[in-house]
């Protein structure tokens, strides 16, 4: 028999994880290894796209009212400022709830640029997301629309991008004729997705004198959502606190119902009678805004009666994210 020669190995390209492309996920990985890029760099690549980011518009500007918008407000917008400014050509961003035929941002003709912030996102980042889809609206061709994608892992976030010293001043809006500056010469498709739209939009308020807290009209009754920037637990044992004391409503009729969680943050929610309108909540709002301040400074053990007004409280909360 002859022989068997001695086998050797080739040897393997030397290339730093930094600097592996990204390849299909069934096709060799660039490092040389012999296997399949998602058995190889693929994995730590997919991992950082999933990895659950718990409050991706922390760090930003009115981060409640981020909140607000991605979960809760149906017609809105908000300018956004830019780090050094708009590039030329740009005359304004403008941060959108939602866009005609759900696209994740549009370059007007103008230049404008809008940015739909209610859109599926591919990764657990959604500041990641929108600030890929983002840059890549700001250099798009005018009168055109920015798909979807999965964003870069190492790509920047929103709060790489947006001026930190730049205000969040949301628009409500009772429609969404704000997609299109003339609205009678649109396409056929894009008034068809704004007639659907404004069918489904629930009549929604922003207040003036707190922060993060919306008004909205329902057919049945009237609700007060209000995303609060405190600790869940420490948000949860003050309004125990004021619950179980009969002081956490909002004038007669008012019940606070339960909560929200939605990227990190808190939400609580008010029935209101359907007569109590946004203007009539302001000062019963900012009223409640003093007295949840105080119930947040105790640091006292809570009594049988606020534990059981918590126990109710966590029992009627819904993770929206």
């Amino acid at each position: 028999m002859a022989k068997k020669r001695p086998q050797t190995k080739a040897q393997r390209p030397q290339i730093a994880d930094g600097e592996v492309p990204v390849v299909g996920a069934r096709e060799p990985c660039p490092c040389g290894s012999g296997r399949r890029y998602k058995a190889c760099h693929g994995r730590a690549a997919a991992h950082a796209v999933t990895e659950l980011v718990q409050r991706p518009f922390e760090g930003l500007a009115g981060e409640g009212d981020w909140v607000a918008l991605r979960e809760l407000v149906p017609a809105a917008t908000a300018e956004l400022s830019l780090k050094g400014g708009l590039p030329e050509g740009v005359p304004s961003v403008t941060l959108a709830t939602v866009l005609p035929m759900a696209w994740p941002a549009l370059r007007r003709d103008d230049g404008s640029v809008l940015l739909g912030l209610q859109n599926d996102t591919a990764s657990g980042d959604i500041s990641r997301d929108l600030a890929d889809t983002l840059q890549r609206a700001l250099t798009a061709e005018p009168g055109t629309p920015v798909q979807g994608r999965r964003a870069p892992a190492e790509g920047p976030r929103l709060q790489d991008l947006l001026d930190p010293e730049g205000t969040f001043e949301p628009v409500v809006h009772e429609g969404f004729e704000f997609w299109v500056p003339d609205a009678e010469n649109a396409t056929p498709e894009v008034t068809a997705s704004l007639e659907r739209a404004n069918a489904a939009a629930i009549p929604t308020v922003k207040l003036q004198g707190v922060d993060a807290a919306y008004w909205c009209e329902t057919p049945e009754k009237n609700h007060l959502r209000w995303v609060m920037p405190y600790g869940e637990e420490q948000l949860l044992d003050a309004l125990a606190r004021l619950h179980a004391a009969g002081r956490s409503g909002l004038g007669e009729g008012t019940r606070l119902v339960g909560s929200f969680r939605a990227h990190g943050l808190t939400v609580p929610v008010w029935d209101l009678p359907s007569g109590v309108s946004a203007e009539d909540v302001e000062k019963p709002a900012a009223e409640f805004a003093e007295r949840l301040t105080a119930a947040l400074a105790s640091d006292a053990p809570l009594t049988a009666d606020e534990r059981r007004a918590r126990g109710g409280l966590t029992n009627r909360q819904v993770t929206l994210s």
